[in-house]
């Protein structure tokens, strides 16, 4: 179930870095976050690692990124909960009140 919810997460933000605390699905993020302890365990090669050959390549397969540590997916990651916790609210119309401020205002 949560790898065809990863599947999805990629077609929608074209990577694999789901936040741990995704707004979005929560359940997903952690899980993400589990395949990469499991890993980490699997290349010490420790039998709890409960994750196999079969289950990373497929992971492989669809961009998965086993070990992320730039400075900017962070804020990638916030981002993209963001997005999903506010449920694209871009697209709502604005109130006449607020209609002539302007927020990128160059002059």
């Amino acid at each position: 179930v949560r790898y065809k919810e990863l599947v999805s997460y990629v077609k929608e933000f074209g990577d694999a870095r789901v936040p741990r605390k995704f707004a979005g699905n929560p359940s997903l993020g952690y899980w993400v976050d589990t395949q990469k302890r499991n890993y980490k365990k699997f290349l010490n090669g420790k039998k709890s690692c409960r994750i196999t050959t079969d289950q990373i390549q497929q992971l492989n397969d669809i961009g998965f990124e086993w070990n992320v540590q730039d400075s900017n997916n962070s804020n990638d990651r916030r981002y993209k909960g963001s997005l999903s916790y506010a449920g694209y609210i871009v697209n709502d119309p604005v109130p006449q009140q607020f209609s002539n401020i302007h927020l990128l205002d160059d002059g």
